[in-house]
This record gives structure tokens, C-alpha cells and sequence, in this order.
């Protein structure tokens, strides 16, 4: 693989973000690494250094468009990298349950998650070349609908059709599109799910997860570097054939078929 070549995360600060940025670099890429925060960027540029290029835009906001796009060209005039790898994993707020979420709160995830995705794309579409992978981070909820995360369940579900299209889009360029859908994480954001979920049922945070790991047939959840392992794996040129496809990432969680 060449070292040239440039990976786009989105989130990159985030739990799942850095030891995504770990891996792809590890790979040889360069990574253009995306967040709000320049305070947060910062840390992650001193541990990687030349291999990471911080590019400070909040991608729920159409501007973030043409301040990705001229990141990544700045970065190809340094080194004529295309655009090998993107990866959208911006996490949501914690909002609730159905009954309670602010219907804000359902329109904002949406926007981070599926706006995010498009904008994300559009910023980068000149740089992607045959065998780039679109790879975004939905989640379990997405998948088996609860009561209690209304906001990151609606947003995932939809963030699933959104990858499904871009799929068929960008095809015939021989650029693939993947979706990966982690089970219940071992994340701070889990912990505040957790908290949320034992207010609405009278009962404890530690009940709670220990009631989530139970759901899965190994008895754990999911961790970050598991999720930031299935994106490296995404590189592989055999990769082209999983175009459309969602990686379960549930540790045996889901019980449905497919």
C-alpha cells in the first residue's frame, strides 16, 4: 500500500475514533483526522505527527464541506494522495427514550449521521479513486429498536439505507460503500445510555450493562478496537465484494436473519 494515500476519519477524537486513526496509520496511510474541538486534535497530532493532519470543522454544518475539501486538496498538492478511505463515526447525544426525546434531538442525530455522511462524501468525491471504501459507524440501535435510545436508533436506521445507496451510486467507479454495526460499545457514551436506561426502569447503571453483556452469546460488548479492526480490514482488496454490506459487529447479539 502506498503511503501516500489518505484516510478521512470523522470523529476522530472520539472513543472510536482514535483507535481507528491508530490502525489505518499503522497501515500506511496518512490521516486527515476531523473533529469540532482544535483543543482535541492536538493531542492525537503530538502522538502521531506527520502521519495525522488535523482539520478542525463541525460536520452537522454544510460549511464543513469546502473545509474538508480544502484540507484534503492542500494535502494532495504535498503529496498527490488520493482519497483511499473515509470514515464517518461522529457519535449523538443521548437523548432519551421515544416518550421523552426532544423531537430536536431526532432531527440532530439525523443531521450528524446522515447529513454528516453526505457532506462528508461530497467534500471528498474528487479524490476517490477505484477501490476507495465509504465506511460509516452505525450502531445496534439502528438495528432492534428500543425505548430507551430513540434519537441514535433512528438516525442509525436510517444511516443504513443512506450506505445502501451510495453503494449503487458509486459502483460503477468501482468505489465500495460499507456499513459497520457495532453492538453496545464499552464506551463513556454506553455508560450515559446505561444511566438513562436505569432512570426509566427504577433500577441501577451496573444492572443495566451487566443486562447488555448477558444479550450477547460471549457475554461482552464490543470495543473500540474491535470496531477500529473491521475498518482496517475494510483496505483489503478483497474487500471490494462486501460493497453494501453491514458488518455485525455484536459479538453474537442479534438473534434475527439475515
Amino acid at each position: 500500500m502506498s503511503e501516500r494515500e489518505l484516510a478521512v476519519v470523522v470523529g476522530a477524537t472520539g472513543a472510536f475514533g482514535q483507535p481507528i486513526v491508530a490502525r489505518l496509520i499503522a497501515r500506511g496511510l496518512t490521516v486527515l483526522a476531523v473533529a469540532r474541538s482544535a483543543a482535541s486534535l492536538t493531542g492525537l497530532a503530538e502522538r502521531f505527527g506527520p502521519s495525522l493532519v488535523a482539520c478542525v470543522a463541525d460536520i452537522a454544518d454544510d460549511a464543513s464541506i469546502e473545509t474538508i475539501r480544502a484540507a484534503v486538496d492542500a494535502q494532495a498538492a504535498i503529496d498527490g494522495a488520493p482519497v483511499r478511505m473515509l470514515v464517518h463515526g461522529p457519535g449523538v447525544a443521548v437523548a432519551g427514550g421515544i416518550l421523552s426525546a426532544p423531537t430536536g434531538s431526532m432531527v440532530d442525530a439525523v443531521n450528524i449521521k446522515v447529513g454528516g455522511m453526505l457532506r462528508l462524501v461530497r467534500a471528498v468525491d474528487g479524490r476517490l479513486v477505484p477501490h476507495s471504501r465509504l465506511v460509516a459507524i452505525a450502531g445496534h440501535y439502528g438495528l432492534e429498536p428500543t425505548a430507551y435510545a430513540a434519537a441514535a436508533g433512528v438516525a442509525n436506521a436510517a444511516l443504513f439505507n443512506v450506505m445502501r445507496q451510495l453503494s449503487l451510486a458509486y459502483g460503477p467507479r468501482g468505489i465500495t460503500a460499507h456499513t459497520l454495526a457495532p453492538g453496545p460499545a464499552d464506551t463513556e457514551r454506553l455508560h450515559r445510555v446505561a444511566a438513562d436506561r436505569a432512570r426509566l426502569q427504577a433500577t441501577t447503571p451496573e444492572a443495566v450493562l451487566d443486562a447488555m453483556r448477558a444479550d450477547s452469546s460471549l457475554g461482552q460488548l464490543t470495543t473500540p478496537e474491535q470496531v477500529a479492526w473491521a475498518v482496517a480490514l475494510l483496505l483489503d482488496p478483497e474487500a471490494d465484494v462486501m460493497t453494501g454490506s453491514t458488518l455485525m459487529l455484536d459479538a453474537g447479539r442479534r438473534k434475527g436473519l439475515p
